[in-house]
């Protein structure tokens, strides 16, 4: 049952260029700047990066590693969830992207290096329609329960309630948007910096849904998906604890989240979620002025893998 929630497998990218995006910005309050020289934020970058990696195979999770040199001008890259995302059956979906330089992101040959490692069945493009300025910004822009098939969304111009309609259609969710304000009632960008559903728990800051009614019916339905709620505040938001993603690896449970993120959680929060989930962090300060943490960086892998054939 985990793997349909927590995949084994992740895709992730090396960024050689990296740097807090000035044209995501606008809307991305999570993001900061950086005192060093662009050089010194790309290497670090590059070494969380590569001990993000290392965390993860040294937990029996594949890590499927690409590197982008920059010679796109691809700032974002390391968060590759937001362009596609897998599904069980076989499904691959491509997403359009609100910012002009993170249409740049999607490459062909991370989709032919899935086709050619899984089982592939087909590669749902929804990112033609940027040119009618709709955009979906994949697991950032959707919180996906795998499980009980539902799709919950923050609804923002990088939320599309139509496409979201759409996708819920074709990949059979249940759609359930919303609108959030944090404690400086601006709107959300990503809903996942505010929720991560896992297979057996969710990590959310339910006061940033706005609606009192519609608070209360997401509530209800992770209660219904038989999901303990663990409840965050905003400041622990902002310090991307909702940022995190479960994996498994050799048949464990892992919860992914940043030092930063792990460091705001309390005692009580800790141990009720590690009475599912084995607690894994790593230290991403470079990364995170960005405006994303550890779930922005891993894309999970939910496609059967092809059978090796000798000879």
């Amino acid at each position: 049952m985990a793997l349909i929630q927590a995949p084994n497998a992740v895709v992730m990218i090396r960024p050689w260029t990296f740097l807090a995006n000035p044209e995501t910005a606008v809307d991305n309050h999570f993001q900061d700047e950086s005192n060093d020289t662009k050089n010194d934020v790309a290497l670090h970058a590059r070494l969380e990066v590569d001990a993000l990696v290392e965390l993860l195979q040294k937990h029996h999770i594949t890590v499927h590693l690409f590197d982008d040199f920059g010679d796109k001008n691809t700032p974002d890259s390391v968060f590759p969830n937001n362009w596609f995302s897998t599904h069980s059956g076989g499904h691959i979906a491509l997403y359009p992207m609100y910012s002009v330089s993170r249409r740049r992101e999607k490459r062909s040959d991370i989709i032919d290096m899935l086709k050619a490692q899984y089982r592939v069945q087909d590669v749902v493009d929804f990112s033609g329609l940027e040119w009618d300025n709709l955009f979906l910004e994949g697991t950032g822009a959707m919180v996906l329960d795998n499980i009980n098939r539902v799709a919950y969304s923050a609804k923002s111009h990088r939320a599309s309630e139509v496409i979201l309609e759409r996708f819920c259609t074709l990949f059979m969710y249940e759609p359930m948007a919303f609108d959030t304000q944090d404690a400086h009632g601006d709107a959300i960008y990503h809903t996942n910096v505010m929720m991560c559903i896992c297979s057996k728990m969710v990590l959310i800051c339910s006061t940033m849904i706005k609606d009192t009614k519609r608070r209360e019916a997401v509530l209800k339905r992770l209660v219904e998906s038989g999901l303990t709620i663990v409840e965050l505040t905003m400041f622990q938001v902002e310090n991307f604890a909702a940022n995190a993603i479960e994996l498994t690896g050799n048949g464990m449970s892992y919860l992914l989240m940043s030092e930063r993120a792990k460091g705001v959680l309390t005692a009580k929060q800790t141990l009720e979620i590690e009475k599912y989930s084995t607690l894994l962090s790593v230290a991403i300060p470079t990364i995170e002025l960005a405006g994303g943490s550890v779930r922005c960086m891993v894309a999970g892998v939910h496609l059967s893998p092809r059978e090796k054939v000798n000879g």
